[in-house]
């Protein structure tokens, strides 16, 4: 009973700072929750909670700021990305989790350093830096449930505006995620913790809109990049651990 406690009260804290983030950021659940939730369910199932996770949280964000999405854009990015999905899906269930939890602790802090550096890399523009940078993304989407920093890169690239950048991620991030729930299937969580996952999610979606409100920009984007930062370093840690 204690055990159960502890990973709904685990759970719930994690999903919370997740979709507080995504709300605050318009990217940013897996980056945060991915880790967290990997250290927690395991690299398949903690993975499998960031892609529903991140297609409630995307939906929500998106239904006001749909007016703003450039499908034009974004095709390029979805198609690149719905054809590596699959092969994402398809390593996070062939790998043993110390190979996978290593795996995941290193594209997770690799991503985010890139992201802190504002890397920008040559070609990653046009309909073929979308075409590359949507196989990357889905790619990593579905392996690890980190498919946002591939999109910022390209962003970054493209000069988008952060009013640019938000309602196309979160287009983005519900296409992608949708195709990565069909390819790997939902997480088995009892009813009462996914009861947890609903009610910590829309509290956290609430709280980020007071905190983004209140929070200038560069501040939220340390916050967040710091806390995804630290939770690939740990997850890398527990990868090596067990491998050694």
């Amino acid at each position: 009973m204690a055990s159960a406690w502890y990973f709904l009260v685990l759970l719930g804290g994690v999903v919370l700072l997740g979709s507080s983030v995504q709300r605050l950021a318009g990217i940013g659940f897996g980056l945060v929750g991915a880790p967290g939730l990997v250290l927690l369910m395991g690299p398949v199932q903690g993975v499998a909670l960031v892609n529903c996770g991140s297609v409630a949280i995307s939906a929500v964000g998106l239904a006001a700021t749909w007016r703003l999405v450039r499908l034009r854009t974004m095709l390029p990015l979805v198609a690149a990305a719905g054809v590596s999905v699959p092969l994402g899906a398809y390593v996070a269930r062939a790998l043993p989790e110390p190979v996978l939890l290593t795996g995941l602790g290193s594209l997770v802090t690799v991503a985010v350093l890139l992201v802190m550096r504002g890397v920008r890399v040559g070609g990653l523009y046009g309909t073929g830096g979308a075409l590359a940078a949507g196989a990357v993304s889905g790619f990593m989407n579905s392996s690890a449930g980190i498919g946002g920093p591939a999109l910022s890169l390209y962003a970054v690239n493209e000069g988008w505006s952060a009013r640019d950048f938000v309602p196309n991620a979160q287009f983005y991030g519900l296409v992608v995620n949708v195709l990565s729930v069909f390819a790997k299937g939902v997480p088995r969580l009892t009813g009462s913790a996914w009861l947890l996952v609903a009610v910590t999610m829309t509290v956290g979606i609430l709280l980020g809109g007071v905190i983004a409100a209140r929070t200038p920009d560069h501040a939220a984007r340390r916050v967040i990049l710091g806390l995804a930062l630290g939770g690939g370093l740990v997850t890398l840690a527990k990868g090596v651990w067990l491998l050694l």
